[in-house]
C-alpha cells in the first residue's frame, strides 16, 4: 500500500466528502405538535418522512446537524442479512418470529429500491454475503435455517475476497448506496430543527434552550435511547466502536461481505474504492483499529493508497433484534428506535414503518418482534451489568455524566470512552457520542 501520513488521508466518510445536506433553522420558540421526533438520523428522518406523507403533524430536532453522527459513519449496506442472526432467532422465538423478521428487512429493501428510483444516491443492487474463514458449520446452520424460513439464500464455495473462507451464505440482489445524497432529496421540506438540544423531558413536553415543545407523542431516535428512568436501556444495549479505511487502486470485489466473527473483517466497493471495514472492539475497550486495516492493505494490496479513514459505531441489542416500538410498558406516549446491531439502514426503514403505523393507529404485522418491553433475561444483560459494575469501582481521571463509570483514553481516535454505555468525549471534554449528553467529569 502506498505509505501516506495520516494526516494526508481524509479523516471523513466517502459519504460526507461527496455529499452536501441542506440546512435548517434552530428553533427559538415554544411550538405545539402531535408528534416530536428527537434525532436526526436516518431513522428519525426516515420516520418524519412517512409522517408528512400521511399529514400528520410533527416536528424533528438534533441537537447538531442532521446525520453528523452515526448515519454519517455507515458502510451503507441494505440488505436483510444481518450477519447469521437467522438461526438464532429462530432457535430463540421460533420460526414465526424469524419468518416476520426476515420479511420486515426485505420490505425496507423493497421501501428503498422504490424511493431509490428517482433519487440520485448512487444506489446499485449487489449481492450481500457473511462469510467464516473457519467455522463452515455455522454457516451450515444458517442455511438450514434459512431454508425453513423458506428465504432465497444461497451457500457459496468460494467469494471474491482476499481471504481464504470456508464459505459463505449469500443473499442475492440486495443493495448499497451514498445514505447522504439519499437524505438530502428524502428530507426536503420536512420540519427539521438543527442545533437544537433537547436538555429535558418533563412527560411529553421537551425543553430546549430555545423554549419548549408540546408533543402528544414523542419518538426517541437518538442512536442510544437518553431517558434512564424508563426501558433499562442503559442494561439492554452496549456500544461497539468498528472502523473503515477507503483504498484506491485496489479490488473490485463484485458484492458485499462482511465475516460472521464480530473481529472480522467487511468488504464492499464505492465507485473506485474498496472499503474494508473491522479492527472493532467495545466501545472503551482496546482494539485493531485502523491500524489492523492498514497492515492487512499493506499486504494484500501493495499498490493501493488510502483514501479516507472514519470510524463507526453501533448499538448492540441483547438478542441481535433491534428495539422499535413503545419505550416501555409505562410509557404509553413515548417510542424508541435503537439497537440496530451494525445493520443501521434496514433497521431505520422497518422503524420508520413500525413507528409511523403506531403513531397513525394503523396494525402492523412486525411491531411484536420488535418490542423494546420483550424479555431481557439474556447472557448479554449479565455481561453488560459486569461491565457496568466493574467500571463503576474503577479509578480513574474522569468518569461519564451518564452514570458515572470509569472513562479510559482511546489513543488511536484521541477521546475518552466509557465502556459502560458508549458515550465518548473530545479531550476537553465535549460530548461525541451519545446518551451522555453533557461534558465529563
Amino acid at each position: 500500500m502506498t505509505e501516506k501520513i495520516e494526516s494526508e488521508i481524509n479523516k471523513i466518510s466517502v459519504w460526507e466528502q461527496s455529499a452536501s445536506l441542506p440546512k435548517f433553522p434552530t428553533l427559538n420558540d415554544d411550538v405545539h405538535t402531535d408528534v416530536l421526533i428527537i434525532g436526526g438520523g436516518i431513522a428519525g428522518i426516515l420516520t418524519a418522512y412517512f409522517l408528512h406523507q400521511n399529514g400528520v403533524k410533527y416536528v424533528l430536532v438534533d441537537k447538531g446537524k442532521i446525520c453528523s453522527e452515526i448515519t454519517h459513519n455507515t458502510t451503507a449496506k441494505i440488505t436483510a442479512q444481518h450477519g447469521l442472526v437467522y438461526h438464532k432467532i429462530l432457535a430463540d422465538r421460533g420460526a414465526y418470529s424469524a419468518q416476520l423478521y426476515l420479511k420486515a428487512n426485505e420490505l425496507a429493501l423493497k421501501k428503498y429500491c422504490e424511493l431509490c428510483k428517482n433519487i440520485a444516491c448512487d444506489f446499485e443492487r449487489k449481492d450481500n454475503y457473511v462469510y467464516s474463514v473457519y467455522n463452515r458449520k455455522i454457516l451450515e446452520k444458517e442455511m438450514k435455517a434459512l431454508k425453513k424460513l423458506r428465504s432465497n439464500a444461497e451457500f457459496c464455495e468460494n467469494v471474491m475476497i482476499p481471504k481464504k473462507t470456508v464459505g459463505a451464505v449469500k443473499f442475492p440482489n440486495q443493495a448499497q448506496f451514498n445514505p447522504l445524497k439519499f437524505i438530502a432529496t428524502i428530507c426536503d421540506g420536512l420540519n427539521i430543527y438543527e442545533n437544537t438540544f433537547v436538555s429535558e423531558m418533563i412527560g411529553t413536553t421537551a425543553v430546549t434552550q430555545g423554549g419548549k415543545i408540546y408533543a402528544d407523542k414523542v419518538i426517541a431516535a437518538t442512536h442510544f435511547p437518553f431517558i434512564n428512568k424508563h426501558g433499562s436501556y442503559f442494561l439492554k444495549l452496549y456500544q461497539h466502536r468498528s472502523y473503515v479505511i477507503a483504498l484506491k487502486n485496489a479490488q473490485n470485489v463484485d458484492g458485499m461481505y462482511v465475516d460472521e466473527n464480530r473481529k472480522g473483517m467487511s468488504f464492499r466497493n464505492y465507485g473506485k474504492l474498496l472499503l474494508i471495514g473491522g479492527g472493532g472492539h467495545r466501545t472503551g475497550k482496546q482494539g485493531g483499529n485502523w491500524c489492523e486495516l492498514r497492515a492487512f492493505a499493506k499486504t494484500v494490496y501493495p499498490k493501493a493508497s488510502e483514501e479516507n479513514f472514519w470510524a463507526a459505531q453501533d448499538c448492540i441489542s441483547l438478542d441481535r433484534v433491534p428495539y422499535i416500538g413503545q419505550y416501555s410498558k409505562r410509557t404509553p406516549n413515548f417510542y424508541v428506535a435503537s439497537g440496530f446491531n451494525k445493520w443501521g439502514m434496514t433497521s431505520a426503514m422497518v422503524s420508520a414503518m413500525i413507528l409511523s403505523d403506531l403513531i397513525l393507529g394503523k396494525q402492523n404485522d412486525f411491531a411484536g418482534v420488535f418490542n423494546p418491553s420483550r424479555s431481557i433475561l439474556k447472557s448479554q444483560l449479565f455481561a453488560n451489568g459486569f461491565e457496568a459494575t466493574k467500571n463503576l469501582l474503577t479509578v480513574s481521571e474522569h468518569r461519564c455524566p451518564h452514570l458515572g463509570c470509569a472513562l479510559k483514553w482511546n489513543r488511536a481516535e484521541n477521546s475518552w470512552d466509557c465502556p459502560c454505555h458508549g458515550s465518548r468525549f473530545a479531550e476537553s471534554g465535549e460530548v461525541l457520542d451519545n446518551p451522555a449528553n453533557g461534558t465529563f467529569k
